[in-house]
């Protein structure tokens, strides 16, 4: 069966289309209106106005937007850790309606807990589900070996790096299996040459597993190299301005980041992203 190609509408840009996939037929992420609004002692702010769209089952989205314009809000929504106003966000047809074991998500924020080895610190969401511990060991350190990190189970967060962290976060996410992992800027406490190389393994990773991804950053080149499509958000209130495709060969490694293409993509998003970025600067507060 085949479906009209989803739209994303704004007032200051021409929709912008794509073919039906797999979410369109009922799989992968599926957002019907959403609208989030603040209650605040001056009365409610109106954070994200409208959207709507789909991700493929698989896919690997990066959402990229204007300080404070509610990426990390449209995120908790998909994770079912907010309700939005109006609309919805479905998952494989399900409406999100809470928590759910088939998504993950990784902050940008340290998560390890610092008394635990890397061992027990993947481990632990199996942990919590009640998995008998020889079972739940042998799975984290499948996972652990898939991040990059064999021989440093036995370490304490203390002893590792910001990257490493960040690799026992993902690991941690990976090992529930979830089927959608939510990223909120999990590289933005990460100076470059750490982010280059992070970003690099998580597509290693990623290309191994096939995780639908969600993935919030203020980096347009990192948005790029990552992914399969780059969404822009507007100014609050926030709606979805533009898709842009990334029609670069996979597997990707960092030296793509010269080639031609990849700087007219990163052209065409900054100049989607300027009018928005110069909107924001006369929006009063940020909203997470």
């Amino acid at each position: 069966m085949t479906r009209s190609p989803s739209t994303f509408q704004s007032e200051t840009h021409a929709a912008t289309t794509r073919r039906p996939t797999a979410a369109d037929e009922g799989r992968g992420v599926r957002f019907d209106g959403v609208q989030v609004v603040y209650p605040t002692s001056d009365g409610s702010i109106e954070a994200i106005r409208e959207v709507s769209g789909a991700i493929s089952d698989g896919r690997f989205v990066s959402l990229i937007g204007p300080s404070g314009c509610g990426k990390s809000t449209l995120l908790d929504v998909v994770g079912g850790l907010r309700r939005p106003a109006a609309g919805t966000v479905a998952i494989n047809g399900e409406a999100v309606s809470g928590p759910r074991r088939d998504t993950a998500m990784v902050f940008q924020e340290d998560s390890t807990l610092h008394w635990r080895t890397v061992l027990s610190n993947v481990a632990f969401g199996l942990e919590i589900a009640g998995v008998p511990k020889k079972e739940r060991e042998t799975r984290a350190r499948e996972i652990i070996n898939l991040v990059g990190l064999s021989g440093f189970e036995d370490r304490h967060p203390r002893e590792l790096s910001g990257g490493m962290k960040q690799r026992v976060a993902i690991a941690r996410a990976l090992l529930l299996d979830p089927r959608i992992l939510l990223m909120d800027e999990p590289f933005g406490a990460l100076d470059q040459q750490t982010r280059m190389f992070i970003g690099r393994e998580l597509l290693r990773v990623w290309d191994e597993t096939r995780k639908s991804v969600l993935f919030v950053t203020h980096d347009i080149q990192e948005a790029i190299y990552l992914s399969d499509e780059v969404w822009i958000m507007t100014a609050r209130p926030a709606v979805i301005k533009a898709i842009v495709p990334v029609d670069l060969d996979r597997p990707r490694l960092p030296e793509i980041m010269s080639s031609p293409r990849f700087h007219e993509l990163s052209t065409q998003v900054w100049e989607l992203l300027r009018v928005e970025s110069e909107k924001a600067l006369n929006i009063r507060g940020e909203l997470p």
